[in-house]
């Protein structure tokens, strides 16, 4: 089995998918390869699967390949709802508010006032336009009215490198990725965008308690498989990824890096994958988050 993951090496995505992919390995009794094929937002491993009729090729879905980028690309290479079939969702992950620890920033009203006092002046990375960290930031904009400057990259990993070096100011990125980074003092988390605080970082307030009501900002990942599976195929690749995402191993796996394992039904996270087209997509409409080079 071929397991794709549509980001480069070094995000959650890689986190979560290597976890699932692990304990799916030993139900099924076969190898399940996890493979970073990384470009144009997702949408060049999700048009890869999509047309792939080899029978053992899934991909691991995202915010951003699902909810974002059909609202973002004039002409996608893949129909979100058509090509795919929606598996599980398997984990989702709190995305953190960070900043380079030089900053004299130490909350999110630090934060706020010291971009205010500088509109435009400040800037913050991602892994991309239209990526989840893009979308985060851009939604932590638009309800505090700041003007900061966005810097695209191309995966989660270089970004970071140059926010712990200084050329970046600040990011959002999901959990499990930077846990460590702040652990050690490279970065500073200011807030996280959970609904309630995480038990891994005590002392940070989420987004909603520094005065933002409401707030909420959480990256998710699911399996796909592509449309033209025989439906016995599928079946047996949900009843496989339901098992191992509600597994004690990979929920102790994932719950050391605060993402949350769900494991819910194909029909359950296709509900759930409709739910958040309609959520962001006023959002991005609003943010006129554009692709790269658009």
């Amino acid at each position: 089995m071929r397991l794709v993951v549509p980001f480069a090496p070094g995000g959650s995505s890689e986190i979560v998918a290597r976890a699932v992919a692990g304990e799916m390995a030993k139900t099924l009794g076969q190898n399940v390869f996890v493979e970073n094929k990384p470009g144009a937002a997702g949408n060049i491993a999700m048009q890869e699967v999509a047309n792939s009729t080899d029978g053992h090729t899934f991909i691991l879905g995202h915010i951003g390949t699902l909810a974002v980028n059909p609202y973002i690309f004039a002409k996608l290479p893949y129909d979100a709802a058509k090509d795919f079939v929606p598996v599980t969702l398997v984990s989702k992950v709190p995305s953190l508010y960070v900043v380079h620890p030089d900053l004299p920033v130490k909350s999110l009203k630090d934060w706020v006032a010291y971009a205010k006092s500088r509109p435009g002046q400040l800037n913050y990375g991602s892994a991309g336009n239209g990526s989840a960290g893009h979308l985060a930031f851009e939604y932590l904009k638009m309800v505090s009215d700041t003007f900061v400057l966005h810097v695209p990259y191309r995966g989660t990993g270089p970004m970071l490198v140059d926010l712990m070096a200084g050329r970046l100011d600040a990011a959002s990125v999901g959990a499990p990725a930077l846990l460590q980074f702040i652990k050690s003092g490279k970065l500073r988390c200011i807030a996280t965008g959970t609904s309630t605080r995480l038990p891994q970082l005590p002392d940070v307030p989420t987004v909603a308690e520094q005065g933002f009501k409401g707030f909420e900002m959480t990256q998710w990942y699911g399996l796909l498989a592509p449309a033209k599976w025989p439906v016995a195929n599928v079946a047996k690749l949900e009843a496989e990824a339901i098992k191992a995402s509600r597994s004690s191993l990979v929920k102790d796996k994932l719950a050391v890096d605060t993402a949350l394992a769900i494991g819910n039904t194909g029909a359950e996270f296709d509900a759930f994958i409709k739910a958040e087209q309609a959520r962001w997509k006023p959002v991005i409409a609003r943010a006129q988050i554009k692709p790269d080079g658009a």
